[in-house]
Parts: structure tokens; C-alpha cells; sequence
């Protein structure tokens, strides 16, 4: 398997190859259905196996204004199709004349000249290309032109729901977790380091860990509690807790913070990452009247969470 970080023209030593091209967010259950068929193709036809990605989102270049809500970073999405087992990863490089590519120069250009793809596995709802005007079938009659064999795979069926990034947003917007999880194959994510908080779970006999979330591109979940695994720097151990994302109100907080509190745990974590994998939404947050209803409910919270975490193998 080889990582290539694609510029404009510039010329690279690789093998034919069979390839699928998209952005690949997430790396959900869908996109490893299509590079498994992909990969099967290319043995069967004595191809190598390519995938075709981008460093950025395409919005993020023509809209100054775009906040991405990504499903993974670009290192989390190399890192996921890494292990899909394909010969080759190539990530192109996304700027305004990228852009203005037409389907058929990209495909002559970018796939035929640069990348020696001798044959195109399209996604079922995947296009390219300025605009993305084209249809599938001028995909095709551009490929007969160039020399590229352009053919299309089917979608991946989960819950009677075709899998796409897309679906898999709208799931993790609602917090429904299982579904997400459902699509993606493992638990969404997120990582974060811990910063100063306000020091309120203390208090109350729950310490919690205030992750700073800024900045990741990565779409929040829905606010509310989450039954959650949590990993600590790059340590392989998993540990059970639970997860607030909200602003408070009990103590009448303005801002949206993440503060995790992880069972039967002490350590010191300032300055540490933390991934958390959400598991499951419990509840939305709410305004108690005292402390002690806090307390009582977060205690709640905590049962809830071990019985289903505890269901995780």
C-alpha cells in the first residue's frame, strides 16, 4: 500500500490500475463496500487498486465562509482506508483550478495522464467535476474517448437506508448513535485535549474533564448526555463514562462546552487527548432547581451508562 499526495502535473511511477474517486467521509460502511468490489475487480483483471480522495473539502475552497462538519479529519481518512487494503491512496490537492476542471479534463488530465487509471468504479451517487453537471452516463462516453472503462457500483442497504455521509450526519445531528454507528461500523468520534473547566462536576462528586472540541472540523453531536468509551493519548485502553455537550443551564452557562466524566478514574488529565467514542444518547440536558436533583439525576446517568456500556464488547 503507498499514501501519494497528488500537486497539479506532476508525474508519477504508478502501475495500471483500476481506481474510485470521492471524498470518502467517514470511511462508512458504503465506501468500504465499493473498495471491497474495487479491489476484487483489479485482482480479478491484474489491475492495482486505487483510491482517489481529496485534502480538503471542495466548500472549503469555494466558500470562504464553510464550516466543515467533517466525519473524520484527513489523517483519521487515510488511516481508515489504509486498512482497507487497496495498492494505492491518492490524495489529491483541492485549490480554485482544481476546481474548474471539467469532468472530462480531470478524467483525461488528472486520472489518464498523471494517474494511469485504466479503468473507473464510480459510486452509486458520487460526481465530479465542475459543478458536478455531469451524468454517470457522460462519465462513460468521456471514458470511451480517453480509454478509461467506466462502470458503477451499487449501493450499500442498512436499515432499508442506503449508507452515505450524508445519512450518516443527519444521524449523529440527532444523536442517534446506534444508527450512526450502524453506517459507520465503529463509533463516531472525536478528539480533543483537555483544558481548564469550571470545576462544577467536582463539586457534585462527578470530575469531569473539559475536552476542547474548537477547531476539529468534525461535526458536533446533538447536545445532550452520551454513555461513552474514552481513550487517553494514544493508550489502546477503553475506559466507560459519560458525556455532557451543552451549555449548563443548571448553572446557567452560555457557551457550549464537552465535559466527560470517566468512571473509577483520578488521574490527572490537563494537557492530554482524549478520544471519545459515542456510544449512546441518554437525555437532553436540563434545568434543576438544586444541586441535588443534579446529582441524583447525573448518578442516574452513570447506572444507565455502565448497563450499556457493559453490553459492549
Amino acid at each position: 500500500m503507498k499514501v501519494i499526495y497528488l500537486q497539479h502535473d506532476e508525474n508519477v511511477e504508478i502501475s495500471p490500475s483500476i481506481a474510485t474517486i470521492g471524498f470518502f467521509d467517514g470511511v462508512h460502511l458504503g465506501h468500504q463496500f465499493l473498495i471491497r468490489q474495487l479491489i476484487a475487480q483489479a485482482q480479478k483483471n491484474n489491475l492495482a487498486s486505487m483510491v482517489i480522495t481529496f485534502d480538503q473539502h471542495p466548500r472549503q475552497v469555494l466558500q470562504s465562509d464553510y464550516q466543515p462538519q467533517m466525519l473524520s479529519t484527513l489523517d483519521e481518512k487515510v488511516e481508515k482506508l489504509k486498512q482497507t487494503g487497496v495498492d494505492y491512496i491518492v490524495i489529491v490537492h483541492f485549490d480554485r483550478a482544481l476546481a474548474q476542471l471539467s469532468a472530462y479534463d480531470f478524467m483525461q488530465n488528472v486520472l489518464e495522464c498523471q494517474l494511469n487509471v485504466a479503468q473507473l468504479v464510480m459510486g452509486y451517487d458520487n460526481r465530479f467535476g465542475h459543478n458536478r453537471a455531469e451524468t454517470f452516463d457522460d462519465y462513460v462516453r468521456y471514458g470511451k474517448e480517453i480509454g478509461i472503462c467506466v462502470s458503477q457500483n451499487t449501493a450499500l442497504e442498512v436499515g432499508e437506508v442506503n449508507v452515505s455521509s450524508s445519512v450518516v450526519r443527519r444521524y449523529i445531528a440527532a444523536g442517534e448513535m446506534e444508527k450512526a454507528t450502524q453506517c459507520l461500523g465503529m463509533p463516531y468520534s472525536l478528539t480533543g485535549k483537555v483544558v481548564s473547566g469550571f470545576q462544577n462536576g467536582r463539586k457534585l462528586g462527578f470530575p469531569t474533564a473539559n475536552i476542547d472540541f474548537h477547531g476539529l472540523g468534525k461535526l458536533l453531536p446533538a447536545l445532550g448526555v452520551y454513555a461513552v468509551k474514552v481513550y487517553i493519548n494514544t493508550d489502546e485502553t477503553a475506559y466507560n463514562g459519560m458525556l455532557n455537550i451543552g451549555i449548563r443551564p443548571t448553572f446557567d452557562g452560555k457557551e457550549i462546552s464537552m465535559e466527560v466524566n470517566i468512571f473509577n478514574f483520578s488521574d490527572n488529565l490537563y494537557g492530554q487527548n482524549l478520544t471519545i467514542h459515542f456510544i449512546s444518547y441518554l437525555r437532553s440536558e436540563e434545568k434543576f432547581d438544586t444541586l441535588d436533583a443534579l446529582k441524583a439525576k447525573m448518578e442516574e446517568d452513570k447506572q444507565r451508562s455502565i448497563k450499556i456500556l457493559s453490553a459492549i464488547k
